[in-house]
């Protein structure tokens, strides 16, 4: 069982959890001075229950009336996770109590430790006792996983991120600010842990000496360091608008109509959130392009998910914690853009997966299939895929993303703007190449290939210490044979199934398909 929820049902699930004798709990957090005064407020509850923490160092240390630890470790010897765990089983069962034990997970493979773990919970079974597994990573022994209820332990919601921000700049100064500057500065917040919204506050007015709506820049930057800080997460940086993409012009259409669809002016409208969008093409026709310039239409992070980096085989159940941990930090930061690159090759291997790796494959799909279902987090996924025959049936059915698009070859209009674009970027004055010329010999070109025609026009001409020129490019050109023609049946076969599945990219041939139908 697996639940994530705000700090106040938190404490009434775990009420209720304690209230109907569940022996095990593991909450995962690794905010834990928060955490133990959220337990301590359970246990000063009714009815009232002793509550005791056990660390490594310390030992088994009871929690005073007033909600702070004891000074000193108990009398008994307690700092073995043995210890620890048999002196819990001797413990009155008429008493209601809270063990928490901290870090446990890295004795989860000790045989002897497992034992009085599980000893310990059947003296807790049917009592008013309960164990508490508090750690930042789930690791639960295999042996006691039918006995344990998972709880992540929720992020700040905006009314605490006022409380830190009211104690950072003052109660009085901080209500004083204009609601909209509060409410950025709060909703820049979110996602961060109340350690770091607090530093981050501070950074904020030592950076300026105040706190206004121009430092929610700087509580934003924290949100970058979250992402640098998880190894499968990529925060990328978006330079470039949607001038740099050439034609698309029907796909263009579609994401300028949803540039606002996270704002709440679209759920008062009754709007629901978007989902996420996969686009299908040629290799080199701007699919990625289109993921980066989005992030800049919709003003929102751009974070890439490496699936590669997700795979760990050193212990069983570590590659889909990965995943799991990895969608968690991006729903942090939310609303965002979680972009994979290459989707059909991240999980190309499903369908083999029992025989090639044990089915992790196949458990990291699934994983990831129900959270697409089931997330209500702000998290637009924009995927990208090449081969279409290699993606399992599961993603293509519709409600996993809003629109399937299909990105074809860029046509000769397309081509003329995409040599517009690539020459303007390396060129002020372009004058001299007839762009319209360019277009038609390329014909058959990807915009990657258009590109690199010109910087290999560029390198013919400065070898020769000139300026490159038309008949550069046209030798360049005519020097390239395209992917389209290597690789035409897969091509064609990409062209036939989208005929009918996908939504074209392009506009002149998505006005023809609606005059079709």
């Amino acid at each position: 069982m697996n639940s994530s929820m705000n700090s106040k049902s938190l404490i009434e699930e775990l009420n209720i959890l304690m209230q109907a004798q569940y022996p095990l709990v593991y909450l995962v957090t690794c905010e834990e001075e928060r955490a133990e005064r959220t337990l301590a407020q359970l246990a000063q509850g009714k009815p009232p229950r002793k509550l005791f923490f056990w660390t490594l160092t310390r030992g088994v240390v009871p929690y005073d009336l007033d909600g702070e630890k004891g000074s000193a470790t108990a009398s008994h010897n307690t700092t073995s996770p043995e210890a620890a765990l048999a002196w819990v089983t001797r413990q009155d069962s008429k008493e209601a109590a809270i063990y928490v034990f901290k870090d446990l997970h890295p004795f989860k493979d000790h045989a002897n430790v497992t034992r009085w773990l599980r000893d310990a919970i059947a003296s807790c079974r049917g009592t008013q006792r309960t164990l508490v597994l508090m750690s930042p990573i789930l690791e639960i022994p295999i042996e006691v996983e039918k006995e344990a209820v998972v709880l992540d332990f929720p992020l700040p919601s905006v009314h605490e991120l006022a409380e830190v921000l009211d104690r950072q700049v003052g109660i009085n100064r901080a209500r004083k600010m204009e609601p909209e500057t509060r409410e950025k500065l709060l909703q820049a917040a979110l996602g961060l842990t109340q350690d770091e919204a607090e530093k981050v506050y501070r950074k904020a007015q030592v950076t300026t000496g105040r706190l206004t709506e121009e430092e929610v820049e700087i509580v934003l930057s924290e949100k970058k360091q979250l992402i640098r800080r998880n190894r499968i997460l990529e925060y990328l940086e978006q330079d470039e608008g949607m001038a740099a993409v050439g034609g698309l012009e029907e796909l263009k259409r579609w994401l300028r109509q949803r540039s606002n669809a996270f704002s709440q002016r679209a759920r008062d409208y009754g709007l629901p959130q978007p989902k996420g969008m996969m686009i299908l093409g040629v290799p080199g026709c701007g699919k990625s392009l289109i993921a980066k310039t989005t992030a800049r239409l919709w003003s929102l992070p751009l974070i890439r998910l490496d699936v590669g980096r997700v795979y760990d085989g050193s212990t069983v159940g570590r590659s889909e914690a990965n995943l799991r941990n990895a969608l968690k930090a991006a729903e942090a930061i939310a609303p965002v853009i979680l972009f994979i690159d290459e989707l059909d090759k991240a999980f190309a291997g499903t369908a083999g997966s029992a025989d090639s790796d044990g089915g992790t494959s196949s458990r990291i799909f699934g994983t990831f299939l129900t959270w697409m279902q089931e997330k209500k987090s702000p998290v637009f996924v924009m995927a990208t895929a090449n081969r279409v025959d290699r993606l399992p049936g599961e993603f293509l059915r519709k409600g996993r993303f809003d629109e399937l698009f299909f990105v074809d070859l860029p046509t000769v209009e397309e081509r003329q703007q995409i040599f517009e674009i690539h020459l303007s970027k390396r060129r002020s004055d372009t004058t001299r190449f007839n762009t319209s010329e360019l277009a038609r010999i390329a014909d058959g070109f990807s915009g990657a290939e258009i590109e690199q025609a010109i910087v290999a026009a560029m390198y013919e001409a400065f070898a020769q210490d000139r300026e490159f020129n038309q008949f550069d490019a046209i030798a360049a050109i005519k020097a390239t044979t395209p992917l389209s023609r290597t690789m035409e049946e897969q091509v064609t076969a990409l062209r036939e199934w989208a005929r009918l599945r996908a939504r074209p990219a392009a506009t002149a041939t998505a006005e023809y398909q609606r005059l079709e139908f």
